[in-house]
């Protein structure tokens, strides 16, 4: 069975643990390990920190986070109606920052693809960004606890 979340909130920063909590919670129907969600709560943290200080340079806008489980499979989409990336390729390289003085490392694409199964990053039709990430939960027969 399908289940599927949307959120849209302001590119504020004390909005990036709302939505990291909020995943999170989304994600207790599908028996996660600490190590599961603990790994998409980072990746969350990641993308929408992403939108947060890069997609907005001039003032405000909105974050959209869709979160769908299906089979086992969490699906996350974060986007933004913002400036987009030039060089995707470029970005996604470990340690290039566009904000070198803003001691940011870097990192933010290659920590969302070391704790997702897959990543995939695009500039959105009509300006912004577009990150999907999915994981697949590893549950044993034996672990599955039905509650309710």
């Amino acid at each position: 069975m399908e289940n599927r979340m949307e959120l849209k909130f302001s590119a504020l920063s004390q909005n990036e643990s709302f939505a990291r909590a909020t995943v999170a919670g989304f994600c207790l129907q599908a028996n996660p390990t600490i190590d599961e969600l603990t790994d998409i709560k980072t990746a969350v943290s990641e993308a929408v920190t992403n939108c947060i200080v890069h997609a907005y340079p001039k003032g405000k806008g909105d974050v959209y986070l869709t979160a769908t489980i299906n089979n086992g499979t969490l699906t996350l989409t974060v986007r933004d109606h913002g400036i987009g990336i030039d060089d995707l390729n470029k970005a996604r390289q470990p340690f290039y920052t566009t904000k070198p003085l803003e001691e940011r490392s870097g990192m933010g694409f290659t920590v969302m693809e070391s704790f997702m199964d897959s990543l995939k990053v695009s500039n959105a039709s009509g300006g912004g960004l577009e990150v999907v990430m999915t994981k697949t939960f590893k549950q044993e027969d034996e672990d599955i606890v039905n509650i309710g």
